[in-house]
């Protein structure tokens, strides 16, 4: 039975990405919240990594971003196979927001006007939380 608990608890502690774009901007227009884009290299960057295990996992971030966010996550695996048109979807992506280096955080506001960037930085989820508050307003 405790394992069980274990496995529930684990499972809870997962943020709900979403991997399509205009359906997160719909859903951060009705509603009315920031809408979070993760540009990562998930199986190969260092510091996407970092950020994925000292933030976006951490349960004070995740219940933040439950109540605060949509969060997409647009990934460019090395080791994981893509469909051609995908990738090319989130090569344009890229392109649009102008990213040039991971992990880089893109915040768009709920009528989708870009209002923000981040990156990672160190002291787990407070600081990142703090900014997007920041961000909230703009």
């Amino acid at each position: 039975m405790t394992a069980a608990l274990v496995i529930l608890q684990v499972g809870a502690v997962e943020l709900n990405w979403l991997t399509d774009l205009p359906q997160a901007q719909a859903k951060a227009k009705s509603d009315n919240r920031l809408l979070m884009i993760d540009f990562t290299g998930s199986d190969w960057c260092p510091w996407c990594i970092k950020l994925n295990k000292e933030v976006f996992s951490t349960p004070e971030f995740v219940a933040y971003a439950n109540k605060n966010l949509v969060s997409v996550e647009i990934d460019f695996p090395r080791n994981k196979q893509q469909a051609p048109d995908l990738k090319k979807a989130k090569q344009q992506l890229q392109k649009q927001y102008k990213i040039e280096g991971y992990p880089t955080v893109i915040v768009l506001n709920s009528q989708g006007q870009k209002v923000g960037q981040l990156g990672y930085q160190p002291g787990g989820p407070k600081p990142f939380i703090a900014e997007l508050e920041k961000l909230k307003g703009k």
